[in-house]
């Protein structure tokens, strides 16, 4: 298959209307070709001309961990625009940056979940464009952990954030390229978009079976397990457990020096039956984060170990691992309180589940198979309010 990105350098047409338009671009690490060659080194070699880098959070280079400042840069002789500083407003360009620009090519890697703040990026970034009249060019690529299943519920009002910025399903199984459309006829963003589809994608299938090679989108997103994962591992972030940074196994490894590792994977292993949850068993572990939560603090918990991705329901383990977590230590474990992604109310964890059902939900304890069940009416009508945006023919 061939991603946008290789199909835009193989259409001299496109190329040589792009060699004469001021031409910004949105991209970090993972804009490549199949032969790992960069766009910022591809675009310049085929005439085209980049006047301006946008670099969404950790980074043009993805040296940055989370939620950590990256300012202005240049990469010679260019400018590269951080998208992530120090206030909600540096997560969007300022328009006089986009007005000197005729086309914004958009080429930044997803892994289709509702919290990974690329799409959120993409859908700013087009807000911008439609108040300066710059067109937006998205090169697709793949959703990693397919375009069919999908998870969750729906962002509700008053749980916007760079987590949740738009109503999406939690897996929402959707393109970059298809989510613009949606932003743009769904959220009614007026912005002139143009997508360069995948040639050879086949929606029902993950990364590994596409033939392209896997760039970690992000410094602590190492593999496509990892992605798979975390749709529901990313719900740890919500907690003052560590989820993992700080390993070389994040969002697999959940853990804190009060916690009795073999207790909470007894629990872990008991909810996931209980559940009905598939494709995933947990080992006792103990591990020592590098940075971030309880760096340099010996840490007893669980890995997360998958069996089989066919059947996982990621956001049900997520949800699992929680519920254990404040069984297994009931007088230690907190939910996040600290500002999160700019936004001190409402607090993290019903900011990445768009609204406070999940923790008032399992502190009342209903079961995580019932919480996510009552959720099917929003993932059904996400199904439908998606449908219109598709450019993957879904069987």
């Amino acid at each position: 298959m061939r991603t946008g990105l290789d199909v835009l350098l193989d259409t001299p047409a496109q190329l040589s209307r792009l060699a004469g338009a001021r031409v910004a671009v949105a991209c970090n690490h993972t804009a490549v070709n199949r032969s790992c060659d960069h766009l910022v080194d591809l675009l310049p070699a085929q005439g085209v001309a980049i006047r301006r880098i946008f670099a969404p959070e950790h980074g043009l280079h993805a040296t940055a961990q989370d939620m950590i400042t990256v300012a202005h840069d240049r990469e010679a002789p260019t400018e590269v625009v951080s998208l992530y500083g120090n206030s909600a407003a540096s997560l969007r360009p300022r328009p006089e940056q986009l007005a000197d620009i005729d086309v914004l090519i958009f080429d930044i890697q997803d892994i289709g979940s509702r919290y990974y703040t690329y799409q959120a990026t993409l859908g700013y970034m087009m807000e911008v464009a439609a108040q300066t009249g710059t067109k937006v060019l998205v090169l697709d690529r793949p959703n990693p952990i397919d375009g069919v299943t999908l998870e969750g519920n729906i962002v509700q009002p008053g749980f916007e954030s760079f987590v949740g910025a738009y109503p999406l399903a939690v897996r929402h199984g959707m393109t970059m390229g298809e989510l613009s459309r949606f932003f743009r006829d769904d959220r009614g963003i007026g912005c002139v978009i143009e997508v360069v589809p995948c040639e050879g994608w086949d929606p029902r299938e993950r990364f590994d079976a596409t033939g392209l090679p896997w760039v970690f989108p992000s410094p602590n997103m190492p593999t496509l397990e990892t992605a798979l994962i975390y749709p529901g591992m990313c719900l740890i972030e919500g907690t003052n457990l560590s989820e993992g940074r700080g390993t070389t196994r994040p969002f697999h490894l959940v853990g804190a020096p009060f916690l009795d590792a073999a207790r909470l994977t007894s629990l872990c292993r008991d909810g996931a039956l209980d559940a009905g949850l598939e494709g995933v068993t947990f080992r006792a572990a103990t591990f020592e984060p590098r940075f971030q939560k309880f760096a340099g603090q010996v840490c007893n918990g669980v890995e997360v170990v998958v069996t089989n991705p066919d059947v996982l329901e990621a956001f049900l383990l997520g949800l699992v691992v929680l519920e254990a977590a404040m069984r297994a230590a009931p007088a230690h474990f907190k939910w996040r309180t600290e500002t999160y992604e700019f936004v001190d109310t409402p607090i993290a964890i019903d900011l990445l589940c768009g609204s406070n059902e999940a923790r008032v939900g399992l502190m009342s304890r209903i079961s995580p198979r019932t919480l996510v069940s009552g959720w099917l009416p929003q993932r059904l009508a996400w199904e439908q309010r998606r449908a219109d945006a598709l450019i993957y023919p879904r069987g």
